[in-house]
């Protein structure tokens, strides 16, 4: 980690059928959780359009809710047309319940 650690929102606010959308100085971030596991990648789709927060978590990826592309949640690589650039992710970090991240690490 290169940076201080940034609360976005606790665990329990966040469910596989219901992602989450949240707004950190300006920036509006998607908390997602697939499996046992959380994923953070910036809210806005990449394509045009549409909020990720809003889309479906399918198979270890979100859906934009707006055109149906694809990105895994992971890497933020695109994963389905009409997608051609990736979307920032970050590492969630679980904190006394929390889903933290590094806002400096973005990749």
């Amino acid at each position: 980690m290169s940076g201080t650690l940034v609360r976005l929102c606790a665990a329990a606010e966040v469910s596989e059928d219901s992602p989450r959308q949240v707004e950190r100085e300006g920036f509006t971030y998607a908390v997602f959780k697939s499996g046992d596991e959380y994923f953070v990648t910036a809210d806005e789709c990449t394509h045009g359009p549409g909020f990720l927060s809003e889309g479906a978590v399918i198979g270890g990826e979100i859906e934009c809710p707006f055109h149906q592309g694809r990105f895994d949640l992971r890497t933020g690589a695109c994963t389905a047309p009409p997608c051609y650039e990736p979307v920032r992710v970050w590492t969630a970090h679980l904190v006394d319940g929390d889903i933290c991240i590094d806002p400096d690490e973005a990749r």
